[in-house]
C-alpha cells in the first residue's frame, strides 16, 4: 500500500475509538472540523473542499459514519485525490427523504438534536448504546466506546455536525465515485440500516459490500479481527 491511508472519524466521539484499527492498518486520522485542534467549518461543501485540499493525489481515504459521508463526498468531488475508498457504516443520507426510506425519520433527529443542545453529556450514553443495539456484543462495545470517546467538542460544533446529518444528501455524488470502493457494514446497524449500505453500494460503480452479521454501528470494535482482515485485503489489493 504505497498511497497514504487517511481516515475520518465519526460525529461526537472523536478519533480514539477508531485509532487502534486505523493504526493497525498503517493509516493516520484527520479530525473532523472543530474536533481536537482542527478549525471549525460550518458549511459541509466548504469542509469537503478544505479537506480534499490537504490530501495527496491518490490517497486511500476512509471514514466512519459522518466521516464516511465526508469521505464519499471528497471522492466524488475531487476524484484525483482519492485512489481507494473505505466506507465504514456509510450512507448517502442520514435521514429519510423522498426515494430514500433507509434512514432515521427527520423528526427523530430533531428530537435528538434538541437533547444534545440541552445536555450533551447525558445524551452520549443513550446515543452510543442506541447505535450498538442489536450487536452480539452490544454491552461490551458500548462500554468500550464510551471509555474511548474523546472530550466533546463545543456545542456549536456538535450542532453543526447534526445539521449536516439533517441536510446532506449524497445520492448524486455516489454515482460519480470512480475509485475502487469497499463498504463495511454491520447487518444489525440501527443508525445506518443495512438497506442504506446496499443502496449506496448499488449507486457506486463496482463497489464491494462486506456485511458483518450480528454487528451494529462499530464493526472495528465489535469484530476487530474480521474488520482488519477485510479492510487489509482491500487496501493491499
Amino acid at each position: 500500500m504505497s498511497a497514504p491511508f487517511v481516515f475520518l472519524p465519526g460525529w461526537c466521539v472523536g478519533r480514539t475509538p477508531v485509532a487502534a484499527a486505523v493504526n493497525a492498518l498503517g493509516g493516520s486520522i484527520v479530525d473532523l472540523p472543530g474536533y481536537g485542534s482542527a478549525a471549525p467549518i460550518d458549511d459541509f461543501d466548504a469542509a469537503i473542499d478544505a479537506y480534499a485540499a490537504r490530501l495527496q493525489p491518490g490517497t486511500t481515504l476512509g471514514g466512519w459514519s459522518l466521516g464516511a459521508q465526508m469521505a464519499l463526498a471528497i471522492a466524488a468531488r475531487h476524484p484525483d485525490k482519492v485512489g481507494k475508498l473505505l466506507l465504514v457504516a456509510g450512507t448517502t443520507s442520514f435521514v429519510q427523504r423522498d426515494g430514500w426510506p433507509h434512514a432515521m425519520p427527520p423528526a427523530m433527529l430533531a428530537e435528538f438534536a434538541a437533547g444534545i443542545a440541552a445536555d450533551a453529556e447525558a445524551m452520549l450514553p443513550r446515543f452510543v448504546g442506541g447505535f450498538n443495539r442489536g450487536d452480539a456484543r452490544a454491552k461490551a462495545v458500548t462500554a468500550e466506546l464510551l471509555e474511548l470517546a474523546d472530550p466533546r467538542p463545543s456545542g456549536a460544533v456538535l450542532a453543526s455536525g447534526l445539521n449536516w446529518l439533517r441536510d446532506v444528501d449524497l445520492r448524486a455524488d455516489a454515482a460519480k465515485v470512480a475509485c475502487p470502493t469497499l463498504l463495511v457494514h454491520g447487518a444489525a446497524d440501527p443508525l445506518m440500516p443495512l438497506a442504506a449500505a446496499e443502496a449506496l453500494a448499488a449507486l457506486i460503480p463496482g463497489a464491494q459490500l462486506a456485511r458483518f452479521d450480528d454487528c451494529a454501528h462499530a464493526p472495528f470494535l465489535s469484530r476487530p479481527d474480521d474488520f482488519l482482515a477485510r479492510a487489509r485485503s482491500f487496501l493491499n489489493d
